[in-house]
């Protein structure tokens, strides 16, 4: 009896099939059998040998040892302004960014609203290939009239803000010289862009000017990167003095006011105002939108052709989904408050006059802070720092220890975001606390026996 085709075709496909897993397994075999040549290579694999994970266990088994809590990712339970929650406790809260407290404002919140219902909660692409909305152009044109300059773009991260930008403005032929203390998205944008890079000590505009004098002909395009407010020791630098440098030594002059929108400036302008310099004197502003703004996000303002450019060249805005139209509307509603109500600015200065000096008073080390919503309590060691602030939590406040990496051993500290919602009896309740606090730490003797 014939065998009819298709059981031929089967038994074929079959046979090719065996074939092939008998090749595959042979091969898996072999690969098995193989000796490992480099046993040091090969434990490389294991992420616990990343750098610093050795240290991240010994601080978590340190802070288990002593009592001390992770006081990293707190989980908040609420919008947290002057005040918080974290499990189920209400906290004086002094490690939030929201400067004016716009954050859950009603303005703020039915314009995000609005952009939902009418935009949904995402653009989905690049705003290069999948088009804007309208929220995009109206938010880069009010920030562009604020700063007097001719436009701006918007980016989905403030990190990403300065990292692409930096990266795409500059090459191997420029010079970027930026401040000891700038923000790491400043140096890994200078190191994005293979340009060369100097630093100069804090504020030492001086050594700026030293630095430039001998050396600005070797270089095509030279950036002076800066921040209006430094987040970590809350003072300014002397913005009018840079624009002059700028010119004399025909540099660009970048001005990171992150931290100074809505804090400098009698109507938190940002650092233009408070020093009095016509904002368009500055080649390149950057600003986040994470802060005062109560968004998510960065921008970048400054000449037309800056901003046509940074929308083709730029990595973080053409391979980055374009804005969320809530985090715009947000913004925008954020920035038209801040305008119409400088009153609130006001109160966040009366209210960092009062930590600053009560502060003072009670013989803390605020170190260079100007009073403007930023201020440290410096430590000089992180083990108190970390102690300190586990008191504070524990008497129901929340604020942030700043230890190594982010800045050195000897400048430890805990720093305090000030805001127009905090109220006087907060601020004093908060002093009070970290002298307490501080007369029971000591000089950390008692925290270390109880490791032994």
């Amino acid at each position: 009896m014939k065998r009819r085709k298709s059981e031929l075709r089967d038994e074929a496909r079959q046979a090719l099939a065996d074939a092939v897993n008998n090749r595959l397994s042979a091969e898996r075999k072999e690969r098995r059998s193989l000796p490992v040549i480099d046993q040091r290579l090969a434990a490389m694999t294991d992420f616990n040998t990343l750098p610093g994970m050795q240290e991240i266990g010994v601080q978590r088994a340190f802070g288990a040892v002593v009592g001390i809590s992770n006081p990293f990712f707190r989980l908040h339970e609420t919008r947290a302004g002057a005040t918080t929650i974290i499990e189920g406790r209400t906290y004086d809260n002094y490690s939030s960014y929201d400067y004016l407290g716009l954050n859950g404002h009603p303005d703020v919140h039915a314009a995000a609203v609005r952009a939902i219902e009418q935009y949904g909660t995402s653009c989905s692409a690049s705003r290069l290939v999948a088009g804007e909305r309208p929220l995009h152009r109206e938010l880069e044109a009010a920030l562009a009239a604020h700063y007097r300059q001719e436009a701006c773009v918007v980016f989905v991260s403030g990190h990403a803000t300065n990292v692409s930008s930096i990266g795409a403005l500059l090459g191997p032929k420029d010079l970027i010289v930026h401040d000891s203390l700038a923000h790491n998205s400043i140096v890994m944008g200078g190191a994005l862009s293979r340009a060369e890079r100097r630093l100069f000590p804090h504020n030492d505009l001086d050594a700026l000017d030293e630095l430039l004098t001998p050396i600005r002909h070797r270089y095509e395009r030279v950036l002076i990167a800066v921040e209006g407010l430094y987040s970590m020791d809350g003072d300014f630098p002397d913005l009018e003095r840079l624009v002059e440098m700028k010119r004399r030594h025909a540099a660009w002059l970048m001005v990171d006011d992150a931290h100074g929108l809505g804090v400098l400036g009698e109507n938190g302008s940002g650092i233009f105002e408070h020093a009095d310099v016509d904002p368009s004197d500055v080649d390149i502003w950057m600003g986040t939108l994470s802060k005062t703004l109560s968004g998510c996000g960065g921008y970048i303002a400054g000449p037309a052709v800056l901003a046509e450019y940074l929308k083709f060249a730029a990595g973080g805005f053409v391979f980055s989904v374009g804005m969320s139209p809530p985090l715009a509307a947000a913004a925008i509603a954020a920035l038209d408050l801040m305008h119409r109500e400088p009153e609130r600015v006001a109160r966040l200065h009366r209210n960092s006059q009062r930590f600053t000096d009560r502060a003072r008073a009670a013989d803390l080390d605020i170190g260079t802070s100007a009073a403007r919503a930023v201020i440290p309590v410096v430590t000089h060691n992180s083990l108190i720092a970390v102690a300190l602030g586990q008191k504070l939590f524990d008497r129901g406040i929340n604020v942030q220890p700043i230890i190594p990496p982010a800045v050195p051993e000897k400048s430890a500290r805990l720093r305090f975001f000030l805001t127009s919602e905090h109220t006087e009896a907060q601020i004093d309740r908060a002093i009070g606390a970290i002298v307490e606090a501080r007369q029971e730490i000591g000089d950390g003797r008692s925290i270390l026996m109880a490791a032994n």
